[in-house]
């Protein structure tokens, strides 16, 4: 029987389609000389902040075009020169991206009607949580428990650590009795490693990468033609289920158990 959904927080209940970060990550590489793509900054969403940089430098394109802009190949000193600039870019337009997503609030109101309790865990750090949770709960999104990779000694996503911290928190007894419910590939993972359901979202997620606007502008076809391939992606991913949007979560509760 599921007692608790872990939800991950930017992509999947706040900042529809996770753009927060991803403004601060482009602007902080291309201070270095080096502009990054949307795909290629998408990519590792859902990472700590730091990994998530360590990962972008590793992709090839982006590691070639470092070195022919730096003479080098980049290395920590470097992880920590554009992390450096991308927190406070990210802290300077955090509380602007963390508004609920639609059907946020109402979802998780219905899953604690059900009885059941709210966990979370983020790629952000203790310190944008501080931004990003009062807000969220100004606006009526507050779940019971969060806990970020600052709380697991930076063994974040896809590290399965977060949930477990979580199920300890809301006194779940067995990793099959939860949900674990996100937008980005790391997010499935993290699910997977820790033995949970992983499920998931596909509106306003950082694997659509679409604003609400964008998203709603698309023609019946170009929109289950853009769902399918972010289905695709996180079932390839060892997503157990895909939602297009968390108003479906309290019935696929139901039907798991």
């Amino acid at each position: 029987m599921i007692q608790a959904v872990i939800f991950d927080w930017a992509g999947t209940t706040v900042d529809y389609g996770c753009f927060a970060p991803v403004q601060a990550f482009q602007e902080a590489f291309a201070h270095h000389g080096v502009p990054v793509t949307l795909e290629e900054t998408r990519k590792p969403m859902g990472m700590l902040k730091r990994d998530h940089i360590r990962t972008m430098l590793r992709m090839e394109r982006i590691a070639r075009a470092w070195e022919e802009t730096h003479g080098r190949p980049a290395g920590e000193e470097d992880v920590e020169a554009v992390y450096a600039l991308f927190e406070p870019k990210l802290f300077s337009i955090l509380d602007r991206f963390s508004t609920p997503k639609p059907f946020a609030v109402e979802t998780a109101a219905a899953l604690r009607e059900m009885g059941l309790k709210i966990g979370s865990t983020t790629g952000y750090t203790d310190s944008m949580m501080h931004i990003v949770a009062p807000k969220a709960a100004r606006l009526g999104y507050a779940p019971d428990f969060w806990i970020s990779p600052d709380g697991v000694g930076g063994r974040g996503r896809p590290d399965p650590y977060m949930i477990f911290e979580n199920l300890k928190a809301l006194e779940v007894p067995s990793v099959k009795n939860a949900v674990k419910v996100g937008d980005t590939v790391s997010d499935i993972r993290e699910g997977v490693n820790a033995g949970v359901w992983s499920v998931g979202v596909i509106e306003g997620s950082s694997v659509l990468g679409l604003s609400q606007t964008e998203y709603e502008a698309l023609t019946p076809e170009e929109r289950r033609d853009v769902c399918r391939r972010a289905e695709e992606t996180f079932r390839a991913a060892g997503a157990h289920f895909v939602l297009n949007d968390l108003s479906q979560l309290p019935e696929l509760i139901r039907m798991i158990g």
